[in-house]
């Protein structure tokens, strides 16, 4: 996991700035957004329409087959370039092809979490994936960086499609263990929409996936602005930008240290607070400020968003029974995927129309917007529910 968390982290930056190189003149923007939404969002579809072959395959096996699709296709773009042919629809086909199954592989991992510890070992290790996740954007970014001043970002894409086979390979070494395991929590064979079934009926869940969806959509534009604010704010190149997703990564695993701590604590104030302070590090952006200001408030934002991830994956974990747990993690998968790529479709035109520095602030603005918003909800919610009659 480790590995291919390394080569993700490359692609934080090769993805877009590959899509800079070869966009026709004066579509970057677009262009950027296409290619990073096609990185994630046909996963949604894989969620939604292979449901009925995959939901009965145990957890390792799905983790392997996303992992071997990925490297297949994800391969396939640096041979595309060196033979002269990487058109944009092509490389958008080949990364929206590679994502087609994200939904069902991030499924596997954490129920092949979940069979193999028992609950209270869960956030220890979510924990764990979770910082490998984080580690991986200090390495990856800084890495892709210093290798694009040397060789193509088409070459480092290929990185990540090794990547995706040392996991592929390393999960199949795992044998049948989690398919012993399963036996004392078979996965469900009911209807994909089984699992927002089961998120229809606990609110808490359903409730943080909301935000989660909308804090995900608020980000996606962030994705987009944030390479164009280094190219056309401050003139520089992959190497700052790699140096951003480096800061941030450094902050997310410092973050995630916390994590533990932070379970004792009411997780709708934790959550919200989460969420209005990942938005008040952003409007910095918008003020103009210097690139090692900004740098310091993107490391900032990374310490605060740490545990978000950790936290929501053990709710789900701990509160959906375990013959559902693949299913209702596959929905939750296919509804998140729905939310950055789409954000980051919609931050293709607004960096082109408003500026990357205001794209970046007006983000952090309506994030902040947002958990107020839940917690205006929350109150009233709670609220009718007190004063209904017993």
């Amino acid at each position: 996991m480790a590995a291919s968390d390394v080569g993700d982290g490359m692609s934080v930056v090769t993805v877009a700035w590959l899509a800079v190189l070869i966009a026709p003149p004066g579509q970057s923007g677009p262009m950027v957004g296409a290619a990073v939404a096609a990185y994630a969002l046909p996963g949604v579809v894989g969620a939604l329409f292979l449901g009925r072959w995959l939901r009965r395959l145990p957890p390792r096996r799905l983790l392997a087959v996303d992992s071997w699709l990925r490297a297949l296709l994800l391969g396939c773009v640096p041979l595309a370039w060196v033979s002269g042919v990487l058109h944009p629809v092509i490389y958008v086909v080949l990364l929206a092809g590679s994502s087609v199954l994200h939904a069902w592989g991030s499924a596997g991992k954490y129920s092949l979490i979940a069979q193999m510890l028992p609950p209270e070992q869960r956030l220890a290790a979510n924990a764990l994936v979770s910082s490998s996740t984080s580690a991986s954007v200090i390495v990856g970014p800084a890495l892709a960086g210093f290798l694009a001043t040397v060789v193509s970002p088409a070459w480092i894409i290929g990185l990540d499609a090794l990547s995706f086979a040392v996991l592929a390979i390393g999960v199949g070494r795992l044998g049948d263990r989690d398919e012993v395991a399963a036996t004392a929590a078979p996965i469900d064979t009911g209807r994909s929409a089984a699992g927002l079934h089961v998120l229809r009926r606990q609110p808490e869940l359903l409730g943080i996936l909301a935000v989660t969806w909308f804090f995900n959509f608020l980000y996606g534009p962030v994705e987009v602005a944030l390479p164009l604010h280094v190219t056309a704010d401050l003139h520089a190149g992959a190497s700052l930008l790699g140096l951003y997703w480096t800061f941030f990564g450094v902050g997310a695993v410092l973050g995630a240290l916390a994590v533990g701590a932070l379970r004792r604590l009411p997780l709708w104030p934790v959550t919200l607070g989460i969420v209005v302070g990942w938005g008040l590090t952003l409007v910095p952006f918008g003020l103009g400020v210097s690139a090692s200001v900004s740098l310091v408030c993107f490391a900032l934002g990374g310490v605060i968003y740490g545990p978000f991830t950790a936290l929501s994956f053990t709710l789900f974990q701990d509160r959906t029974p375990a013959t559902w747990l693949t299913t209702v993690l596959a929905a939750r998968g296919a509804t998140l995927l729905t939310a950055a790529p789409v954000g980051t479709a919609l931050g293709g035109p607004l960096t082109a129309a408003l500026g990357p520095r205001q794209v970046l602030a007006a983000s952090g603005i309506a994030t902040v917007v947002l958990a107020l918003v839940a917690a205006a909800v929350r109150t009233w919610t709670k609220h009718r529910a007190d004063a209904r009659p017993v």
